[in-house]
């Protein structure tokens, strides 16, 4: 069995790796992390848009974005506890703090976002609707309303211009911590310096802006989706006001990687060969067809091609439909390339590892499956509970 096991540890290694590098520490899970705190941050922004920055276009999805964001925020720290050896002690980061664990601080930013910015932002914006929905609906639901406005059951005009303003202001709150919060990933895999696939001042930046290339997609989905469901008409001003900011996005993000492989290649650093025989070995699937061809370069040429010729309606749909999709799988072969990539070669800079991801399991690819449903399973209940077609519109003065 020892030597079973000796075999099949060295034929997952190319040239001279170090033994504690033939495993993989992080897996499908890690991936998920990043990829599902880029969806919140990205969907966010797109609803501050229409909040804050009054893209009256947007506002058919401005409640749905709110609610994907906390749908999916519920759910964003799900793989990093299945992923921990004794997941029950994943609160231990939160009462035993200190400035030098990147991870304690984030645990913190997480609930600000979530509790603070999200939570409150989404109350403001439905208690008025709550409180005559308890009304309108008997039973179980009516029931469920009534605790959730917290027993206020002012409807006034005043009241609802005092919600408005406090919402308002949450959400201009709330841009800057979307930045952080994310931002902020993109800093904890960057501080790594023993990892020069890893370690770049671009990196919090690049997570950034690829998370709002992601939330913005997500929310185009969930927006086409939800409306065929419901058997309803799509609103195309608001389609091709989300594919033109999706494009300006998906550009900058487009250049600032670029300008990150640029660098990298003018320094030639000492890891320069073995990270360029990464990206066309190992990592040449998933880095130039999955992230660069379909999640980057088809996606920014049709966008970029319909800002200057609009095909018919119908076209425009499918293609924002299948677009949608090729961005979302683009960003989470991103983060594939980033996680797996920057553990797949040895600091000995002579040899690589092997990666492969098992179907079963909880760091396998169904166990990974689940925290992308789950989110999806919440955002359900919340339309259900919350509608956004059955809202009152915002009311600005009396």
């Amino acid at each position: 069995m020892e030597f079973q096991s000796l075999y099949e540890a060295m034929s997952k290694m190319d040239g001279y790796c170090y033994p504690n590098e033939i495993e993989l520490n992080w897996s499908v899970l890690i991936v998920l992390y990043p990829y599902i705190t880029g969806l919140v941050a990205g969907a966010f922004i797109l609803a501050s848009l229409n909040r804050v920055f009054n893209i009256k276009a947007l506002k058919p999805t401005y409640e749905l974005s709110l609610l994907t964001a906390f749908s999916f925020m519920l759910v964003a720290t799900m793989p990093l506890i299945f992923h921990l050896g004794k997941p029950f002690r994943f609160y231990e980061i939160m009462t035993t703090p200190h400035l030098t664990s990147a991870m304690a601080i984030f645990g913190f930013v997480y609930l600000w976002y979530l509790m603070v910015v999200l939570l409150l932002e989404i109350w403001f914006d439905y208690r008025y609707d709550m409180t005559i929905w308890s009304k309108e609906n008997p039973g179980f639901k009516s029931i469920i309303y009534k605790i959730l406005t917290l027993g206020i059951k002012d409807v006034s005009n005043k009241s609802r211009i005092t919600d408005n303003k406090l919402g308002y202001f949450i959400t201009v709150v709330g841009i800057p911590s979307a930045f952080i919060l994310h931002g902020y990933v993109g800093f904890i895999f960057g501080s790594v310096k023993a990892n020069p696939w890893w370690s770049t001042v671009m990196m919090p930046v690049i997570f950034l802006f690829s998370a709002m290339v992601s939330g913005i997609a997500l929310v185009m989905f969930i927006y086409m989706a939800v409306s065929i469901i419901r058997k309803q008409k799509l609103d195309m001003i608001c389609l091709d006001a989300i594919g033109k900011y999706l494009f300006y996005i998906l550009l900058i993000d487009f250049v600032l990687e670029g300008l990150d492989q640029i660098h990298r290649i003018y320094v030639a650093e000492e890891s320069f060969d073995i990270l360029n025989l990464l990206v066309h070995g190992k990592l040449f699937f998933t880095f130039f067809i999955m992230q660069g061809l379909i999640g980057t370069l088809i996606p920014l040429l049709t966008l970029g091609t319909f800002q200057f010729l609009k095909p018919k309606e119908n076209i425009r749909k499918f293609v924002y439909f299948i677009l949608s999709l090729c961005v979302l799988v683009g960003i989470f072969f991103m983060r594939w390339n980033v996680v797996i990539g920057g553990q797949l070669f040895s600091k000995s800079f002579y040899g690589f590892t092997d990666f492969k991801l098992d179907m079963i399991g909880k760091e396998g690819f169904l166990g990974g499956m689940i925290w992308l449903v789950v989110p999806l399973i919440i955002l359900t209940i919340l339309l259900w509970l919350l509608p956004p077609w059955k809202k009152a519109p915002h009311i600005e003065h009396e």
